[in-house]
């Protein structure tokens, strides 16, 4: 499976890329489409059934497309993807898009929680913070989360910065116990 959502994410990626079109709107209208697929059995049915003809699904799927104002370019992408039987796969493919979308753009998604809600001030100087030690730039999401007592946690990749209370008093406590 991971070869095939790498595949068709890559892909399109080179397209967006390559044909400069505007990576915000090509990640928005494919998000649209899947979860359209994901949230209606029926369309996600028919789409996945190879006994119905290819006209007939794609049919459907320009009438989709027309109607929530899809790019062509994102309409010949699901198009490709439903055409080869991979619709089971479009939402992983959509995720894997996503994320090299952002590498192409030097963009990195960060998730960061902090015990309270930051001010604009402060989550620009955390992303700014973030931004100079993984050298790309910061698309944050934020949680808050009352357990960790204070300052923040932030999970880049598959990296993890704890500066949090509860994280600094794990860390002495692991030194006295050892």
């Amino acid at each position: 499976m991971a070869s095939v959502t790498s595949t068709y994410a890559r892909a399109f990626t080179d397209v967006v890329i390559g044909d400069k079109l505007d990576p915000a709107r090509s990640l928005a209208e494919v998000k649209q489409i899947s979860a359209l697929v994901r949230d209606n059995k029926t369309l996600r049915e028919v789409w996945e059934t190879p006994s119905i003809p290819a006209e007939q699904k794609r049919a459907l799927l320009d009438a989709i497309v027309k109607r929530a104002g899809i790019s062509r370019s994102v309409r010949n992408f699901i198009a490709v993807i439903m055409d080869k039987g991979r619709m089971k796969f479009l939402g992983d493919i959509v995720d894997q898009f996503a994320q090299d979308l952002n590498q192409a753009l030097g963009f990195a998604d960060a998730e960061i929680t902090t015990a309270r809600e930051l001010n604009p001030k402060e989550r620009t100087g955390l992303e700014r913070d973030l931004a100079q030690v993984t050298g790309k730039k910061i698309k944050a999401r934020y949680a808050e989360d009352r357990k960790i007592l204070g300052g923040v946690i932030a999970r880049v990749g598959s990296t993890v910065f704890d500066g949090s209370v509860k994280g600094q008093l794990e860390r002495i406590r692991r030194q006295l116990v050892s």
